[in-house]
C-alpha cells in the first residue's frame, strides 16, 4: 500500500464535497448553473470513486486511477456557474452558504 492511495481517497472526498456544495447552493437559490453542476457532480463523483477503486485494487494502475480522479476534479471545476457571493467570508463560501431566494417569495 503506497501513499498514492491516500491521495486518491482525498481527491474523491473533495470531488464529492464539491458536488454536495453545488447541490446545496442549487437548492437554496434555484440557479440553473448550479443545477447543471449538481447533476454533473453525480457523474464526476462516480468517476472519482471508480478511480479510487482502480487505485486500491490494481497496484500496477495507480496512476490511471489518479488520472481519472484528477480528470473528474478538472471537469467539475470547468462548469459555468453564476456568481452568488457578494462579500461573504471564506468559510461561508467553503460550506456553500448563500441567501435563500425562492421563486414565490414577496
Amino acid at each position: 500500500m503506497t501513499y498514492l492511495i491516500y491521495v486518491a481517497m482525498f481527491g474523491t472526498c473533495v470531488t464529492i464535497f464539491l458536488w454536495l456544495r453545488d447541490a446545496r447552493i442549487f437548492f437554496r437559490t434555484g440557479l440553473p448553473g448550479f443545477r447543471k453542476a449538481a447533476y454533473f457532480g453525480v457523474l464526476y463523483g462516480a468517476l472519482a470513486t471508480f478511480g479510487t477503486m482502480i487505485t486500491l485494487t490494481m497496484t500496477d494502475f495507480e496512476l490511471l486511477g489518479l488520472g481519472l480522479i484528477l480528470g473528474a476534479l478538472y471537469l467539475q471545476g470547468n462548469l459555468e456557474r453564476e456568481n452568488v457571493w457578494k462579500n461573504e467570508d471564506t468559510f461561508q463560501r467553503f460550506i456553500g452558504s448563500v441567501p435563500i431566494n425562492r421563486m414565490n417569495k414577496k
